[in-house]
């Protein structure tokens, strides 16, 4: 369990919805905030090495700017977990990896500039681990939006 006092919380609660499209976004933020934006800085650093935060990016919608992206299952005995989500995680193409509980139990989504790109690292991925993989491309989409409201 990760500690938060209530300027945490609200760094949180505020980056989710509220981050500024700006060249100093940092400064706007701590300016809503009340603190200085070095704190903010400090925060977030800690934040992210104590795992309440793995990162602050955009979302990208792939194929309008003319990309391809995938979801991937793979089935990976326990005793390789670790080494495969890590294998797997040095690639910058991938996010939302996650462990299920089924035979296929390693979930990523990969996304590339094209189709061809993509390919090869599903490729890649599957010669260096030798697993069974799933591509499971979007057939119909349904987006939502989602906020952890952190109190």
């Amino acid at each position: 369990m990760i500690d938060l006092d209530e300027k945490d919380k609200e760094i949180l609660n505020e980056i989710q919805m509220g981050f500024p499209l700006d060249i100093h976004p940092y400064r706007i933020l701590s300016q809503r905030l009340g603190i200085p934006e070095s704190e903010l800085l400090d925060r977030l650093k800690r934040l992210n090495a104590e795992g309440a935060l793995r990162r602050i990016g955009p979302v990208i919608n792939t194929r309008r700017v003319g990309g391809s992206s995938t979801l991937v299952a793979i089935s990976v005995p326990e005793d390789l977990l670790d080494e495969v989500a890590s294998l797997v995680n040095s690639y910058p193409e991938v996010s939302h990896n996650y462990l299920r509980p089924f035979e296929y139990n390693l979930w990523f989504t990969v996304s590339a500039k094209d189709k061809e790109t993509l390919a090869e690292i599903l490729e890649d991925i599957r010669s260096k681990t030798g697993l069974p993989m799933l591509d499971l491309p979007t057939k119909r989409l349904f987006k939502i939006g989602v906020m952890f409201n952190v109190r």
